[in-house]
């Protein structure tokens, strides 16, 4: 692993957890010592250094502009294989960094899996063969759900799934303002809120319905529901969540080149 972030953190207790490997199966690339001496609180028996391992399947973690910096190191360690999850760094860079042989998957994560309910997407490189797919989504299934795009896919999941917890974020925060406005006590609104957004996601998930029958299945005519519905209906908030998405997407684009 080569970067000690949070992120990083999330994946490599995931894949402890779910006995993915055992900790002094896992090395990590930190060269903070503050960061070094948390992980090895956090993570006990974890293999930490400030060089990669010979000839071992490296993920990349650090901050995009970082990356490049990377690059001797990975090559002086001759990896076979590369997971990158820095975001907008093209599989075109990374591969041209590397030089030819490691076979490179690109991936964009979200914030949730932080808690093991994350959503990711990968795409594969130039030499990158179903195994080297299969191998990525073992390691980020550890920390949530995992799907295979193309490449030019993956700006479209950073506007939907990468910057989507923003988005779910925001309603939140809204919806406690508005509780508040309505006369609930601070607190009060907050613990609703929270629980409303867990209960309803969950519900979502675990019953396979479409979400358009789960919202007509709590609005009966003339009700509360559909009063409020019918506000988000004047305000057009499909369109606005779809333009949300495209410039999210769009922006994406621009920062990888696109």
């Amino acid at each position: 692993m080569i970067g000690g972030g949070k992120m990083a953190e999330a994946l490599l207790g995931g894949l402890i957890e779910t006995r993915w490997a055992r900790a002094d199966e896992l090395h990590v690339v930190e060269p903070a010592d503050d960061r070094r001496a948390e992980l090895a609180v956090r993570l006990p028996g974890l293999s930490i250094g400030d060089e990669p391992l010979d000839e071992i399947d490296a993920v990349i973690a650090v901050k995009p502009d970082i990356v490049p910096l990377v690059f001797p190191a990975l090559v002086a360690a001759r990896v076979p294989r590369v997971l990158s999850i820095a975001a907008g760094v093209r599989t075109a860079t990374i591969e041209a960094g590397l030089g030819a042989g490691p076979a490179v998957v690109r991936c964009m994560p979200n914030t949730p899996a932080l808690v093991g309910r994350g959503a990711a997407a990968i795409a594969g490189g130039t030499a990158a063969t179903d195994d080297d797919l299969a191998w990525a989504a073992a390691i980020l299934s550890a920390v949530g759900t995992v799907v295979t795009v193309t490449e030019p896919e993956l700006d479209a999941v950073t506007g939907l799934s990468g910057s989507g917890p923003a988005y779910v974020f925001h309603l939140a925060e809204g919806l406690v303002t508005a509780g508040i406005a309505e006369g609930l006590a601070p607190d009060v609104a907050d613990a609703l809120v929270r629980q409303t957004l867990l209960g309803a996601a969950t519900l979502l998930v675990e019953s396979g319905e479409d979400p358009a029958v789960l919202r007509a299945n709590v609005t009966s005519p003339g009700g509360t529901t559909a009063a409020g519905l019918a506000v988000f209906a004047d305000d057009d908030l499909i369109g606005l969540v779809g333009r949300v998405v495209a410039a999210a997407t769009a922006r994406s684009r621009e920062l990888g080149g696109n």
